[in-house]
């Protein structure tokens, strides 16, 4: 029988903590550096255009939007499905999902262009608009997760962890749904309008944000000396190829249903055969680098965590470009204004946008990263959200110490013929 989990934080022998928080405020200042340059320059320094509205920001907010959502995972297999092998796992499964987001929104407010403009939108509502579901989906998702930790680091209150985390379950499942609406519910891009982009975001987010999870799992592990066995390491590794393998069936089943339909032929051209760069993150970026070879690698070689850590590194990697693609290569696409007539005029109508993203757009996004990774950072330092170990015998209850091996006879005949060998010589 397993001893109960012991949680504690990162002690002061973590070697460079405090250098590590400074560059992440350093890279947090540029990001608001470049937030403001692009506020009071205007965003014609950027590569986004009055075709191209949303740029490289909404990448790295979508990104991480999405993959705090499934950075949840491993709370929900313990709380919802009652799986014990994850419940050491809950809190800092927590607190990562509350990381990203916050980062996530932190590049939006950030590039409105007029940040104090959010007041509006949060006292003036039209629920027509997913917009407005999503300020209600984004905001109730923080609040529930809190509560959700606080249940769990809480004795008195443990019996309501497994309510908390079913309603945390939930109400994850309908804020990736509205992030995944706001593009399915866009008619006008031949790129989105389907139905099946709110599963597809489900899918993405339990991949995202479970390599997200696991690679900030393993690195803390690793950096503060913590022991971490191969079981953790191959029941991830395993949980994440599955969930790999989801999103590309949602993939292909996307692409497959715009293949059937005559009016999507033109958006699956531009991204499969004649996009360029879109059409080579596509294939290079998203299906092998960011699917096929993580699979590989978690299939295979999961007991390794450095590849288990690889293979979430290069997932990150694919969900960087599938969102790329995604985002900036439906805007690309020329907007089908008449269907069945060529459309020509001195605004470029019926042609692909160009778009290359800027160096403050970049940072920015960056900045929204730095943000989640500082705020793991001071949790893990200040709060009892860690196990103290990982190791095989702490958190697998099948687990069977190897043998001992056995001593080797002592050699007393061959020693004693090697003595008396001198004294023979030595009569003779």
């Amino acid at each position: 029988m397993l001893k109960p989990t012991v949680f504690d934080q990162i002690t002061d022998k973590a070697p460079g903590y405090y250098v590590v928080v400074g560059l992440l405020a350093v890279a947090i200042a540029i990001g608001l550096v470049s937030a403001y340059t692009m506020e009071t320059s205007g965003h014609h320094i950027t590569g986004m255009s009055n075709r191209i509205v949303w740029g490289m920001p909404h990448v790295f907010a979508v990104f991480l939007i999405v993959a705090a959502s499934g950075a949840l995972n491993a709370a929900s297999i313990s709380s919802v499905f009652g799986r014990t092998f994850y419940k050491p796992l809950a809190r800092i499964s927590g607190v990562t999902s509350i990381a990203l987001l916050i980062g996530g929104l932190s590049v939006l407010v950030l590039d409105l262009g007029r940040p104090d403009r959010l007041i509006v939108a949060m006292t003036t509502y039209n629920f027509k608009s997913i917009f407005a579901w999503n300020i209600f989906l984004y905001t109730g998702f923080m609040v529930i997760v809190v509560v959700y930790l606080w249940m769990m680091m809480e004795r008195r209150m443990a019996r309501f962890t497994k309510a908390a985390g079913m309603t945390a379950f939930l109400w994850r499942l309908a804020l990736t749904t509205g992030t995944g609406s706001i593009f399915g519910f866009l008619v006008a891009r031949q790129a989105y309008d389907a139905a099946i982009m709110a599963p597809l975001f489900i899918a993405m987010s339990l991949s995202l944000g479970m390599a997200v999870f696991t690679l900030v799992l393993f690195s803390i592990f690793w950096w503060s000396g913590k022991p971490i066995g191969s079981t953790i390491s191959q029941r991830l590794g395993r949980l994440l190829g599955i969930l790999i393998a989801a999103v590309l069936y949602f993939v292909i089943a996307q692409h497959l249903t715009n293949l059937y339909a005559t009016e999507h032929h033109g958006i699956e051209r531009f991204i499969l055969i004649d996009g360029g760069v879109y059409t080579h993150l596509f294939w290079w970026g998203q299906i092998l680098i960011g699917s096929l070879i993580p699979m590989y690698l978690l299939f295979k070689m999961a007991k390794c965590p450095c590849m288990v850590m690889g293979a979430a590194g290069l997932v990150i990697v694919g969900g960087f470009a599938q969102i790329y693609v995604i985002i900036i290569g439906g805007q690309a696409y020329p907007l089908l204004m008449f269907p069945g007539m060529e459309v020509t005029s001195s605004f470029f109508d019926g042609g692909i946008a160009a778009y290359a993203p800027s160096l403050p757009e970049v940072l920015l996004g960056l900045g929204g990263g730095a943000i989640a990774l500082l705020g793991i950072a001071l949790a893990v330092k200040t709060l009892p959200v860690l196990p103290h170990s990982l190791a095989n015998a702490d958190i697998d209850p099948d687990y069977t110490p190897p043998p001992e091996p056995e001593p080797e006879p002592e050699k007393e005949e061959a020693a004693g013929e090697d003595d008396e060998a001198p004294e023979a010589a030595a009569s003779s």
